[in-house]
């Protein structure tokens, strides 16, 4: 129950935090794109700050659900992330969400919690041989290479879509990697700090982090959150059963049961997406009052002066310009 309780909270956190992630990225210059200088942006974007306080807050608390139950329970969990998202985004547009969402909402959150029942993911190792974590890194590394070139070939939300999909499987690799620095920390201060592990992690929730970033900026959240909710929970399980050798159960009725609920999930998830496309996340002008990228405040003029009136000079008409006035020539007579 520590796991489960401690994953809902690391999905509301992170929905949160995409919904503000979104908003700051969403106005970053093109030109930025796949560049190191789009976090020197986003940086001093106050929404986006809000949403890495969040997005630690999430750490925090999925290191915790790792430490207390498996990768294949845990992260897909996180599937509930989106509905959150939902929500936090309605409620920052001030949208009222129509009945069919609520019924989206509900066909997920059952589906999700009929699914686990029938996997029960359960058992499983805290560490990995040497030769497994080399073959699920290099297997991560070409998969991550296919995602990102598609992504870098593509424009708009199909690049955001691929960019999502590449930052799930970041987010699960980081998941896998984190539980097990994590359980070093029942040997001692050192062994967790010297473990190989904990920088893996660090380095792979960086590089999750900015295909994340990138996929935000090149479309719409509707686009990033589906394959990045979806992925990031069925790629862990796969972590979890391949790394730490974790039980789901699969026989008989109990797939069937597992492939309806991944069905049902797939189908209140589209319904979700489309919801969200319907919210109008408000930019950072609008919340920090602050300009959108790309355009420059005006600088503010002054009125113009109105010159007192002459009487010993004639009115200007506007748009023409005065007759010269020519003044006569007094001639000497001899």
């Amino acid at each position: 129950m520590v796991s489960v309780l401690f994953a809902l909270l690391t999905a509301l956190a992170n929905g949160s935090a995409s919904v503000l992630q979104r908003i700051a990225a969403s106005t970053a210059p093109a030109a930025k794109a796949l560049h190191l200088s789009l976090f020197s942006y986003l940086i001093r974007r106050k929404v986006w700050l809000a949403g890495i306080g969040l997005v630690i807050v999430a750490a925090v608390c999925q290191a915790t659900a790792l430490d207390t139950g498996p990768v294949a329970l845990v992260q897909p969990i996180f599937i509930i992330e989106l509905p959150f998202t939902l929500l936090v985004a309605s409620k920052l547009a001030h949208r009222k969400l129509p009945p069919m969402t609520w019924w989206a909402v509900g066909l997920v959150t059952v589906s999700l919690g009929g699914g686990l029942a029938a996997a029960a993911p359960s058992g499983g190792s805290e560490h990995a041989p040497l030769k497994i974590w080399i073959i699920a890194l290099i297997v991560t590394g070409v998969f991550e290479a296919v995602v990102v070139t598609i992504g870098v070939r593509t424009q708009g939300n199909a690049r955001a879509a691929a960019f999502g999909l590449g930052a799930a499987c970041g987010n699960a690799l980081t998941a896998t990697l984190m539980k097990s620095a994590v359980s070093e920390l029942s040997r001692g201060i050192v062994p967790f700090f010297t473990a190989w592990q904990l920088y893996a992690t660090a380095a792979a929730g960086v590089g999750a982090l900015f295909l994340l970033q990138n996929g935000l900026q090149a479309g719409s959240l509707v686009a990033v959150q589906p394959p990045l909710t979806l992925g990031d929970a069925l790629i862990s399980a796969c972590y979890g059963v391949t790394v730490f050798n974790e039980d789901v159960r699969t026989s008989g009725w109990l797939l069937v049961i597992e492939i309806a609920a991944v069905i049902a999930i797939a189908i209140g998830c589209i319904e979700l997406s489309r919801s969200l496309a319907l919210v109008h996340v408000p930019q950072p002008a609008e919340l920090s009052g602050e300009p959108a990228a790309g355009r420059r405040p005006r600088p503010h003029r002054p009125a113009p002066r109105l010159a007192a009136a002459r009487p010993d000079l004639p009115l200007r008409r506007p748009g023409r310009r005065p007759a010269p006035h020519h003044l006569p020539v007094l001639r000497s007579v001899t």
